[in-house]
C-alpha cells in the first residue's frame, strides 16, 4: 500500500527546473519509493551496490556516459568524487530533471553538492509521515499514546508491522551499517547506550559534559558521536533564540528525535499504555509535536526555521518562530484536560516580549479546538497552520 508524500508536487516542479534534485533524509523514510512512484522512467541505480559503487569510483566518466540522463543515484555520498564529474556532464548536457540524487547522511550528501553542485540543484528532505499524509491516506493514530508508540516510518503503516520489532531491527541495522561507514567506533554497545541516554534527554537543553559522564567517554567523543546521529538524520536539535530580550537566556540547543517512535522504543515502550505512567510521557509528547511542525516546513520546501526560548528562571516556550515580524509561541501539553497553569509561560513571554506582536498557542493531548483569551488551543491531531 503506498501513502502519498506531500513533498511530491515539490519534487515534480523542481525536476522541470533544475538539472540536479537531491533528497535527503533518514533511512526508510520512503525516499526510494516515492522517488520511483514520482519518476518510474528513470532508470534507478544504488551506490551502496557494490559493483555500481565500483563502477563509479573507477571509471566516473564512463559510468555517468552509461547513466547519461533521466537516473535515480542513491546513497550518492557513497562515491564523493562522483559530484565533480557530474558537475560537468549537467553544465555541459544541459537538461533539466537529469539527475535525481537521494541519500540518507546529510553532511557527505550536502558536502559534495556545495562544493560540486551549487546553485545547478533543488534540495528537499523527506522524513517518516507527517501527521498531514496520515490523515490523507486514513491512516491517523486514535490516540497520541498509540501515535508514539507507532511512530511514523512508512514500513510500519504500508507492511503492518509491529513497532517494537520494527524499531529494534532499524536501529541495529543503523548500528552496524552506518555509524561503521561514518566512523571508526569500537564499542558498539557503548554507543548503543549513548543512543539511549540521548532518548532519555529528549526535550531538554543539551549538556555534552553530563552526557558524557553517563555515558563513560570524553566530551569531545559525545560531540562527535552526536554529529553522526545528526548526519544520519536520527536526531535534531532545536536551537535557542536569542533576539530582544535582556534577561539571561538558556544558550544550548534541546535534543530531539526525528521519529518519536524510535525514542519511545529506545525507552522501553512496548505498548501504548506504557506511555500512562512512563517517565518521559511529556517530553515524548512534545518530540512528536515538533517534528511534525519540522516537517511541514520540509513538506513545503523550506529550510527549518523554528527554536525554543527559555531563560535562567526556567520560563520557557517549547516552540518559538518569527514571521513578518511576528512571533509564533507554542506550548506543549500532554494533559488531555486543560488547566490554566499550561498557559503562564505564554503569558510571562508575551508581557516581556516588549511591541513585538506575539501568537500564542498551545497544543493539548485532548481532541478540542478552543479560542482563550490567553492563546488559541489545538489538540495534536490539528497541528497544521500554526507553523
Amino acid at each position: 500500500m503506498y501513502i502519498p508524500r506531500l513533498l511530491s508536487e515539490k519534487l515534480l516542479s523542481s525536476s522541470a527546473k533544475y538539472p540536479v534534485v537531491s533528497l535527503s533524509g533518514p533511512r526508510q523514510s520512503g525516499k526510494t519509493t516515492l522517488l520511483k512512484q514520482l519518476f518510474p522512467e528513470y532508470r534507478y541505480v544504488s551506490l551502496e551496490n557494490p559493483d555500481d559503487q565500483e563502477f563509479a569510483q573507477k571509471d566516473p566518466r564512463h559510468f555517468l556516459k552509461t547513466y547519461d540522463r533521466h537516473v535515480i543515484l542513491d546513497e550518492v555520498q557513497r562515491v564523493p568524487h562522483l559530484f565533480n564529474y557530474l558537475q560537468g556532464k549537467v553544465d555541459a548536457d544541459k537538461i533539466n530533471g537529469q539527475y535525481i540524487l537521494s541519500g540518507s547522511q546529510d553532511y557527505l550528501l550536502m558536502q559534495g553538492i556545495t562544493q560540486s553542485l551549487a546553485g545547478r540543484v533543488s534540495l528537499f528532505k523527506l522524513f517518516p509521515f507527517s501527521f498531514g499524509e496520515l490523515k490523507s491516506s486514513a491512516n491517523m493514530p486514535e490516540s497520541f499514546e498509540k501515535a508514539i508508540f507507532q511512530g511514523f516510518y512508512p514500513r510500519v503503516f504500508e507492511h503492518k508491522l509491529e513497532p517494537d520489532e520494527f524499531y529494534a531491527n532499524y536501529f541495529e541495522t543503523y548500528v552496524q551499517r552506518d555509524v561503521r561507514s561514518l566512523t571508526a567506533v569500537h564499542d558498539l554497545s557503548l554507543f548503543r547506550n549513548f543512543v539511549k541516554l540521548c532518548a532519555g534527554r529528549i526535550g531538554q537543553p543539551l549538556n555534552m559534559q553530563t552526557l558524557a559522564a553517563d555515558t563513560g567517554v570524553s566530551a569531545v567523543t559525545v560531540k562527535a558521536w552526536l554529529s553522526i546521529l545528526e548526519t544520519s538524520h536520527l536526531v535534531f536539535l532545536l536551537p535557542p533564540y536569542f533576539r530582544n530580550f535582556n534577561k539571561r537566556l538558556i544558550k544550548s540547543s534541546k535534543l530531539f528525535f526525528s521519529d518519536v517512535g524510535l525514542a519511545a522504543w529506545l525507552l522501553g515502550v512496548r505498548k501504548p499504555e506504557d506511555l500512562t505512567v512512563h517517565f518521559a510521557r511529556g517530553n515524548l509528547f512534545e518530540n512528536m509535536v515538533v517534528a511534525d511542525f519540522l516537517k511541514q516546513q520540509y513538506e513545503r520546501g523550506q529550510q527549518a526555521e523554528l527554536y525554543f526560548w527559555r531563560d535562567s528562571n526556567q520560563h520557557e516556550i517549547d516552540v518559538l518562530a518569527e514571521r513578518s515580524g511576528v512571533l509564533i509561541a507554542t506550548e506543549v501539553k500532554s494533559g488531555a484536560t486543560i488547566n490554566h497553569s499550561f498557559f503562564d509561560n505564554l503569558i510571562f513571554f508575551k508581557k516581556n516580549a516588549g511591541d513585538q506582536p506575539v501568537q500564542t498557542w498551545l497544543i493539548y493531548g485532548g481532541d478540542a479546538d478552543q479560542s482563550r483569551e490567553n492563546g488559541e488551543v489545538r489538540s495534536w491531531k490539528f497541528l497544521e497552520g500554526i507553523y
